[in-house]
């Protein structure tokens, strides 16, 4: 059953990247950088040899390195734009720079810029760095070209992050982690290659399972958002259980539940929410709205009325029209007229049509309440607002029938053979109560006559 419910829209919802995928400019402070290429300068023999393993890098001059030592100390005492006055000066003569220098060079703004909150700025000077990929060591284009990659994401410029992490995954010779796997599978789903996102984030859950760890909760969020965007509900559901088993939190029961429904498994759908219900887990006004309505659809009406009626009375779930319709019809499916009537009676007080005066005549009916009926039943009329008015007037000739007001009765019964949808049933009492006038008429008379003759 597809009960209507506002949790499968979260299904769909945006993905936010989390700490861990974020660019980690931050960790890599200007001072970390820098210390490492003066510690280069102090040992540039040792530096250049490993360095110059899979290529020959050029060393950084001394009046160059303490250009931007200068520029670090100011930017670190907080003066970023006479720091940026000096890298400019040292750019002025880029023409005389080796390809390491540039590349520092560029990458120092960069720092700086991000530091400041100047992306744009930042991501040119990083893709200023790579350029120089030819002089400059593996370590620093990798790291460059992978930060790019996330900043560009930070920009949500999905289009270049791909590029940039393309370019990254060309020059590394390891295999991807599942980190990285992730941010490929973030990448796509982003520019909905919902297909590719959901190959990526299966490798890297594969590589967590294989590692024997846990699979993290936004893996499988984002598992969960690919099926559901690639319309594949039976797998969006074992995503969903697979989130229930791990981290068991209210939302994802919701979202099971509703799926089940969604795949048509009705019996799983309600034992899943029930279960979510005892353990505290639904608080919304909608979820309990739909947690009644399948005890109702599951023909478990009083369990229906149950929870409606003690949401209702613990304020959990604010009184309304639809609200008191929906308790009054679970305590009649559920054959408690009794408990249905003050419902019925507060529906009628709020509502602005004859609907649940309609609803009133006839459980007084069942409950052999005449007069009650009867005032019902007019009051509908009087609204004129009730779909079929001639089962009111069928009302009102039957309670007075009951009350032995066969006048009344037949004119009640009169009025309802004129609408054509209760004029046959109308018909059929006309005749029995006319009969049955009669009857008590000659009856009368006889007790009339037996009376005289004993007098």
């Amino acid at each position: 059953m597809k009960i209507k419910s506002n949790v499968l829209l979260l299904l769909a919802t945006t993905l936010l990247f989390t700490s861990e995928q974020a660019f980690d400019v931050n960790h890599r402070t200007l001072g970390s950088m820098f210390n490492s290429v003066h510690a280069a300068q102090n040992n540039k023999a040792e530096s250049n040899t490993a360095q110059i393993k899979t290529k020959k890098v050029p060393a950084m001059r001394e009046r160059v390195y303490a250009q931007l030592a200068r520029a670090q100390a100011i930017n670190d005492k907080g003066g970023f734009a006479q720091g940026i006055k000096v890298l400019d000066q040292v750019k002025d003569r880029l023409s005389s720079l080796n390809s390491y220098e540039r590349a520092m060079l560029f990458n120092f703004y960069g720092f700086m810029y991000y530091g400041n909150n100047q992306m744009s700025k930042a991501i040119d000077n990083f893709e200023n760095v790579v350029k120089e990929k030819d002089g400059i060591a593996d370590t620093l284009y990798l790291s460059t070209q992978f930060s790019l990659a996330q900043l560009y994401m930070q920009q949500q410029d999905f289009m270049q992050a791909e590029q940039a992490l393309k370019a990254w995954q060309a020059a590394n010779t390891k295999p991807l982690t599942g980190e990285q796997h992730l941010i490929f599978a973030q990448i796509y789903y982003q520019q909905k290659d919902y297909q590719g996102s959901l190959v990526a984030v299966d490798s890297a859950i594969k590589i967590r399972i294989t590692k024997g760890k846990d699979i993290k909760e936004n893996w499988l969020i984002l598992k969960r958002a690919n099926h559901y965007e690639l319309k594949q509900p039976k797998l969006v559901t074992a995503v969903l259980e697979d989130l229930v088993r791990l981290f068991n939190k209210p939302q994802y029961w919701l979202q099971l539940s509703s799926m089940y429904g969604e795949i048509g498994e009705e019996d799983k759908q309600l034992a899943v929410i029930e279960a979510a219900f005892q353990a505290g887990f639904v608080q919304k006004s909608e979820d309990i709205m739909t947690l009644a309505q399948l005890y109702i659809y599951h023909q478990l009406p009083f369990k229906g009325a149950v929870v409606l009626q003690e949401s209702m009375d613990s304020g959990d779930l604010t009184v309304n029209e639809k609200r008191l319709d929906l308790l009054a019809q679970a305590y009649l499916l559920a054959k408690e007229d009794e408990k249905a009537l003050p419902v019925l009676v507060k529906a009628a007080e709020i509502s602005s049509s004859g609907k649940f005066d309609a609803q009133l005549a006839q459980v007084y009916l069942n409950l052999e309440r005449w007069q009650d009926a009867i005032n019902s039943a007019q009051t509908s009329l009087d609204r004129n607002n009730t779909k079929n008015p001639g089962d009111m007037h069928l009302a009102i000739g039957m309670s007075y029938f009951n009350l032995q007001k066969y006048e009344a009765s037949l004119l009640a019964l009169a009025n309802a053979k004129r609408v054509p949808a209760s004029t046959k049933m109308a018909e059929q009492w006309y005749q029995y109560v006319d009969k049955e006038k009669g009857y008590q008429m000659q009856l009368a008379q006889l007790t009339s006559s037996t009376e005289q003759v004993n007098e």
